[in-house]
């Protein structure tokens, strides 16, 4: 399945341009499926079409989105059940706990006590897109209107960062122990808790390591849509890093809402000479790594269903290159980090993390044991050395060509010996 996440920065028309990627798709023939996690009517106005409530399922809200409404040929759209699914976790980790409820003497929360918590989007946006792969004939191409860029940033780390977490907190060496669990249950007359705490860890892990495969597939990619000027070029230059440190490919940066040159309104001509500026820079700056540009000019006024989404398509196709459709045929993953040999000529081994957009202002790294932490502006990841730095000290690092190059020199103490 080819899978498209749209995001950019706030306002800058996400879901326009979700929807009409989505709309350009189904009218090239393929089976489409846009999910949005906006819960106003945005999603509605631009599709022309109102979205069913999550709680209209016919399940009660245990699947990660409402159900589907056809909002053109070929294209169904759905609304992700954010408060739905956090419930259903809610209800599904009291049952397995409720040994040590009654343990502790307290009771479990009421269907109607489990009010949706802070941080409960991510979660059920990682749960619909495992849930739309793993489902049997599933679209040939699925469109997720993200949150703003920053946080869809962090919404991809999660799967790879609670991964971590769990085993740090609960490594499998600890885990050996399971076994005893039930025979120390029945000598002890009362449950024990830490079975369902492993047992919980382990069916989280799993769930974590599917989410992660989709993120990491080759057909999955992100998609920017920016309404080009300074606060955006800035925004998208810090969001391209994160991006790259996660390992996410940017198939397109579509710029939204371009203003028509040659007004007669000197107001208006300024403001469209500024935006016409900025979008020359982004353009040149994603062109020069590879990333198509999309061009989608202001209608005067809000897009509001299918004709509207249809207009948009035309005019990026006719602003040049395939469109909002062009590049849905193709796969290829994102530059991987490398290991670059040079002990022949500098006694150093080079592993360059490729981040186009960094600034040399921004980045952090820190060596810990067998990791690496790379910051890039407010952007973290905990990255594994491969194994021949394992035996190597950090002789310094640079930013040059898009990548951040980490020199790393042979540690005599632990590096082999040549006769």
């Amino acid at each position: 399945m080819r899978t498209v996440l749209v995001t950019g920065p706030g306002g800058a028309g996400r879901t326009t341009v979700a929807a009409a990627t989505a709309l350009a798709a189904a009218a090239e023939g393929r089976r489409v499926l846009l999910l949005t996690r906006d819960r106003d009517t945005a999603p509605d106005a631009v599709l022309g079409t109102t979205l069913s409530a999550a709680s209209d399922a016919p399940d009660g809200g245990r699947t990660p989105w409402g159900p589907p409404v056809e909002a053109a040929p070929g294209l169904w759209a759905a609304r992700i059940a954010t408060g739905e699914h956090f419930r259903a976790l809610a209800r599904d980790l009291q049952d397995r706990g409720a040994s040590l409820f009654d343990l502790l003497g307290a009771d479990p929360l009421d269907p109607e006590e489990l009010t949706e918590l802070p941080g409960a989007e991510p979660l059920a946006v990682l749960a619909a897109l495992r849930a739309a792969h793993a489902a049997p004939g599933g679209p040939d191409l699925l469109v997720v209107d993200m949150p703003p860029v920053h946080e869809t940033v962090r919404l991809l780390a999660l799967p790879e960062q609670l991964s971590r977490y769990l085993r740090r907190l609960l490594p499998a060496e600890r885990q050996a122990a399971r076994a005893l669990r039930p025979m120390l249950a029945q000598l002890a007359g009362v449950p024990m808790p830490a079975q369902r705490l492993y047992e919980t860890a382990e069916r989280l892990q799993e769930e974590l390591a599917a989410v992660q495969r989709v993120i990491d597939a080759p057909g999955t990619t992100v998609r920017l849509a920016a309404e080009p000027g300074p606060a955006a070029a800035r925004a998208l230059r810090t969001a391209r890093a994160g991006l790259a440190l996660q390992g996410c490919r940017v198939d397109a940066l579509v710029a939204n809402r371009l203003l028509p040159d040659g007004s007669t309104d000197p107001w208006l001509a300024d403001l469209a000479a500024e935006q016409h500026a900025a979008h020359k820079t982004l353009r040149d700056d994603f062109l020069a790594d590879g990333v198509p540009v999309v061009a989608l000019p202001h209608l005067g006024r809000a897009p509001h269903g299918p004709g509207d989404l249809a207009e948009l398509a035309r005019a990026a196709v006719r602003a040049g290159g395939d469109g909002l459709a062009g590049g849905l045929d193709t796969e290829a993953r994102s530059p991987a980090p490398e290991v670059e040999d040079r002990l022949a000529t500098d006694s150093l081994l080079i592993w360059r993390i490729p981040l186009p957009g960094a600034e040399r202002g921004t980045l952090g790294l820190v060596r810990r044991g067998d990791e690496l932490i790379v910051e890039v502006g407010p952007f973290r990841r905990v990255l594994t050395l491969p194994s021949a730095l394992r035996r190597c000290t950090v002789a310094g690092a640079g930013l040059r060509d898009g990548a951040l190059c980490v020199r790393f020199a042979p540690d005599p103490g632990l590096w082999p010996r040549t006769p």
